[in-house]
Parts: structure tokens; C-alpha cells; sequence
């Protein structure tokens, strides 16, 4: 039996037209990484991936958005005997001794239904491990999963499946957003407006040394799923201020000054329409488009969920200060925009630009950059 161990990529529900943009991101960031691979491939609605080292390949394709599942699978051909040996075969090296197991198979085939293969691999397996003491177990009540996957020409059962981040491939909208980060919920946004395929230009504004350290974390975690080697970020210092509408304010403000100066069309607005009142968002995406930019909202329509893209970018301990924005309650009031000008004025005299290459020392690159600019 002709099998080999290769990576099975499943597209997110909203990257299945645009498969080709994933295929690249894959290829890149493999590139970028370092990794040896000799094939990337579509067949049917997966992606295969063939390379000596799935385990890491696996953890970098993870790092991307457009993805739903990724799986270290044994490819075979699509006959029947031969899926349901190697499925009753790759079952048995990864069931321990009484677990409820629970065969699913999805896909196509033109010979048989993949309910037939379930049957039929579901009673090989149940006689073949009777010393194991396992038992089949439902879709809903099982404590291992064991998937197998199917396309016309060949079928995919998987030893190891993880979770994608879902959205759609980065950069396959071909248009540039410029997003600021200076707390939680701005690194969010920009998080989220990678997550919508943009091309995200990131500006990070910071009030002290300790402020810049903890961005720089959020940045850090950011960084993987942008597919490019060197990533030019540009940073500003701002007076520290606790009045989060003037911050909000005077971020969107300079934005606005730099996408001007840059022709970048679209501009994240740091807004969670949630917890914000709507006269903001209304006098905001106002401004922007006085100056015929575009104003886009990432997290318009998120609600709990918010909490979750924080998790993704390793914000859990930043998770109580997105809760007590929340909880403020904001009146409508005038912010002198003669004293939103003096800050942005006073940002952009600070701004410095530095080019990174991505890697483990993304926080320490970031901070000695900064210091030698200064």
C-alpha cells in the first residue's frame, strides 16, 4: 500500500474562492521560515502540503488566517479497502486502552458514500481491538475523534487535527489598511483587519518605556500572521492621557495625517461599537472621509467574541481592562480639536520608522531599535 504522511490544510468557509491566495501565503511563510517542503498543491477544497517535517510545518501554517483545520494525515488512494485498512491501521496506533472512539468520515467519492466507510471501518475496528477495550462512541459522547477525509483521487485519515483561525488569507483583498496600536482593544482591531485579508500598515503610539514593553508584546503576537520577511513599523510617542475618547480621538486623527501623506486609502478606526456611543463612530468616520479616505470598523458586529480574538493574540491578562471599558458610561461632550491638533502635531514630530525581520526576538529588536533612533 503507496501512503505518505503529508499536511492537509482545510480552507475557512470564507477562503474557498480564494484558494490560490492561500496556496501562496502557505508557500511564503514556509519560505520565510525556513522550512523544506517540495510540494504545495490544491486537491478538491484542501490544500496538501508535502514536507520532512510536519509537526513544524503545521505549527507555522497555524499562524495564518484563512485556515479552518490543519491535519497531519497518511494520503492514500481513494479505494475503498484500501482508506478502510489504513484507517483501522492508523486507529489503532492512536487509541489507548478504553477510549470511546468516533470514526467520521466527510468528503466525495464516486465509487461509495462516506457513511458506508464509517460503517464498515467503525466494525473493523471494533474487532481488531479487542484488547485495547475500546468502544464506538456517538458524534456527540467520544474522547477520540478519528477523522479521515476524502477527494476524488485520494483520502486523507488524519493522526493529529488542529484549529485555524479562521477569516480569510492575508493581503487577498490587494488593498492596504493603516491601523495605530496603543492599547488592547486597537491591537484588536488591527488583528482583525489582518483576519479580513488586508495588507495592515501598523503605527504604534506608547506613552512610557513600560507602555512601549507591553505594545510590543501585543505586537509580537501580531507579527506571524503577516506574510512578509521585513515588516516596517512606525512609532510615535504621545503624552500619557486617561480620558480613552481624547485618546481615541487623537489616534484616529493622526491616522488620518499619515494615510493622507502615504496614499493609504482605508484606515482601521479603533471603535467597538458595543461598548462606544454612536456620536463617536459618527464623528469619526465623518472626519475620514472629509479627506476622501475610507473608514472601516473591524470590529463592528463583535460582542463577547472580542474576548476570544484577544485570547488569539495573548491578551487573557489585558482581557479585565477590555471588561471595565464596558463597564464606562461616556456623554456626549466637545473635545477642543485645536488641542487633538497640538497632540498629533507633537506625535508626528516624534514619529521614527524601523524594519524588522520576523523572529523570536521581535520584543528586543523593537525597543533597541527604538533606542538607537533616539
Amino acid at each position: 500500500m503507496n501512503e505518505k504522511t503529508v499536511l492537509v490544510v482545510f480552507p475557512s468557509v470564507f477562503s474557498l474562492n480564494k484558494m490560490e491566495d492561500l496556496e501562496t501565503s502557505i508557500s511564503s511563510i514556509l519560505k520565510i521560515k525556513k522550512q523544506s517542503f517540495s510540494c504545495v498543491r490544491k486537491n478538491g477544497s484542501v490544500i496538501v502540503v508535502e514536507t520532512n517535517d510536519p509537526v513544524f510545518a503545521s505549527s507555522t501554517i497555524g499562524s495564518l488566517f484563512g485556515v479552518d483545520r490543519i491535519a497531519i494525515a497518511k494520503e492514500v488512494k481513494n479505494q475503498f479497502d484500501t482508506v478502510l485498512s489504513t484507517i483501522t491501521s492508523t486507529s489503532m496506533n492512536l487509541l489507548l486502552k478504553g477510549e470511546k472512539f468516533y470514526i467520521k468520515v466527510e468528503g466525495r467519492s464516486s465509487d461509495y458514500l462516506a457513511k458506508d466507510l464509517e460503517i464498515a471501518a467503525t466494525s473493523s475496528l471494533i474487532e481488531k481491538s479487542i484488547d485495547l477495550q475500546v468502544k464506538p462512541g456517538l458524534e456527540s459522547d467520544h474522547s477520540r475523534l478519528l477523522y479521515t477525509y476524502l477527494t476524488e483521487s485520494y483520502a486523507y485519515v488524519c493522526i493529529f487535527v488542529d484549529k485555524g483561525l479562521g477569516g480569510i488569507p492575508y493581503n487577498s483583498q490587494k488593498e492596504t489598511m493603516l491601523c495605530c496600536i496603543y492599547d488592547e482593544l486597537s491591537a484588536i482591531t488591527c488583528l482583525q483587519s489582518i483576519k479580513m485579508g488586508f495588507d495592515a500598515k501598523m503605527l504604534i503610539s506608547y506613552s512610557s518605556d513600560s507602555d512601549l514593553l507591553k505594545i510590543s508584546k501585543m505586537i509580537n503576537r501580531i507579527l506571524p500572521s503577516i506574510v512578509q520577511e521585513k515588516i516596517t513599523l512606525q512609532f510615535c510617542k504621545m503624552p500619557k492621557t486617561q480620558d480613552p475618547l481624547m485618546k481615541i480621538l487623537v489616534m484616529i486623527y493622526l491616522m488620518i495625517s499619515i494615510a493622507s501623506s502615504r496614499k493609504i486609502k482605508h484606515i482601521a478606526l479603533p471603535i467597538l461599537p458595543f461598548t462606544l456611543p454612536v456620536w463617536l463612530m459618527e464623528d469619526s468616520t465623518r472626519a475620514v472621509f472629509q479627506k476622501n479616505l475610507m473608514p472601516w470598523i473591524p470590529l463592528a458586529g463583535m460582542d463577547s467574541s472580542i474576548l476570544e480574538n484577544s485570547r488569539q493574540i495573548g491578551l487573557e491578562k489585558y482581557i479585565v481592562n477590555l471588561e471595565n471599558l464596558c463597564k464606562s458610561k461616556f456623554t456626549k461632550r466637545n473635545i477642543p480639536k485645536r488641542k487633538i491638533q497640538k497632540n498629533v502635531s507633537d506625535a508626528l514630530k516624534s514619529l521614527k520608522s524601523i524594519s524588522l525581520t520576523v523572529g523570536p526576538k521581535n520584543v528586543h529588536d523593537i525597543i533597541d531599535s527604538l533606542r538607537m533612533n533616539h
